[in-house]
């Protein structure tokens, strides 16, 4: 069985859902392959505030790609829900950091990129049932969420709409080029021949660059980071907003459970949950929001975000083989930088002036 495509998109997540999002608008043919179910991995696993933790601490060129998403949301969503009628649930339900040694460096980062920000007085309570003691604090009353599985069935139900065909539980044994160009991917039972393939395959991008273009270098340097998270049955009204405490978190869903992330763990592919993490992450909770304790953990899980050194996706045309590009990366930011992150590379792609300087996010040749 053999099959052509314009573009093939090698990863399911965020990532590639987007990527085939922009190239379909376009009016190519797409597919996207990925080895399990579409939007099972890190993008399922996440917790979906749309913004980094603590963005002035990291490179400028994070921030870009997010204020530049962010700039998309609205239209997306607006988009999705027409198609779709999912609900990805993206809500303004705004973000109070609790302690912020570094507030100066906070809010020169708001000013530059123009985000609303007040600063609640430490003596006062924020919230009633919120145990949280305020150093510094600062409140971002625009910021978003969305609720990650919600947003990625809305897109791939936007994408069939558009004959984007899914190639699910679908493994690629080989990557066939000749001449610094990709010709066709060979699975167990179709050849799929492609003008263009690009890589989105999340915490999994370097293994498969190793496993099925071993003579193409540079791959890039991408690694699984595992974080858990718990979910609290909680009714509505609990905690209206969110919250990040140190490096976790609580977000409030619009039914109203609250999800509590996240943990950082450098431990290869192992997706297993710990009772360790579980108790961390419920003290951390309860701590927070004593309330939490008369409602039961409904769910804990564990994602693999892909990891790079600074936290900056590689979003590129290879610089070797001409129909080969990659998306691939965002380690916690994937929804965050999901939208410009799909659109910069479709502009390189389609050779459309760029959204924002392709240079930080170039994969170069050794």
């Amino acid at each position: 069985m053999s099959e052509r495509f314009d573009f093939s998109i090698l990863g399911g997540g965020i990532s590639g859902l987007l990527t085939a999002y922009e190239l379909s608008q376009a009016g190519f043919s797409v597919c996207v392959i990925d080895i399990s179910a579409v939007g099972r991995e890190s993008s399922w696993a996440g917790g979906g505030i749309l913004l980094p933790l603590y963005p002035w601490r990291q490179a400028e060129s994070i921030s870009d790609l997010v204020i530049a998403s962010l700039a998309l949301y609205p239209d997306l969503i607006t988009d999705l829900v027409t198609q779709s009628h999912i609900n990805p649930e993206f809500i303004v339900s705004g973000l109070l950091l609790s302690t912020l040694p570094d507030r100066p460096a906070a809010l020169d980062w708001c000013r530059r990129y123009q985000i609303r920000y007040q600063l609640p007085t430490p003596d006062a309570p924020f919230h009633p049932a919120l145990q949280c003691q305020l150093d510094q604090p600062l409140w971002l009353p625009d910021i978003a969420q969305a609720r990650n599985p919600r947003l990625l069935k809305a897109l791939k139900a936007t994408l069939q709409q558009r004959d984007v065909v899914f190639f699910e539980h679908c493994q690629v044994h080989t990557i066939h080029h000749q001449n610094q160009h990709i010709t066709h991917l060979q699975t167990q039972d179709k050849t799929i021949a492609t003008g263009h393939l690009v890589v989105t395959a999340g915490a999994w991008t370097s293994t498969l660059f190793d496993q099925l273009l071993p003579d193409i270098t540079p791959p890039p340097a991408i690694k699984p980071i595992k974080g858990q998270m718990l979910l609290f049955d909680s009714p509505p009204g609990l905690l209206p907003f969110m919250v990040l405490a140190n490096d976790r978190y609580l977000i409030p869903r619009q039914d109203g459970k609250i999800l509590v992330g996240s943990t950082v763990e450098d431990t290869g592919f192992d997706k297993q949950t710990s009772d360790t993490a579980r108790q961390q992450l419920y003290q951390f909770a309860t701590t927070l929001l004593p309330a939490l304790e008369d409602y039961p953990v409904g769910h804990h899980w564990a994602g693999l975000r892909p990891g790079t050194d600074a936290g900056v996706p590689c979003i590129s045309l290879h610089p070797d083989i001409d129909n080969l590009s990659i998306n691939a990366g965002h380690f916690r930011n994937g929804l965050g930088m999901g939208p410009a992150s799909a659109k910069l590379l479709a502009d390189l792609i389609l050779e459309r002036s760029p959204l924002l300087n392709p240079e930080p996010y170039q994969l170069k040749s050794l």
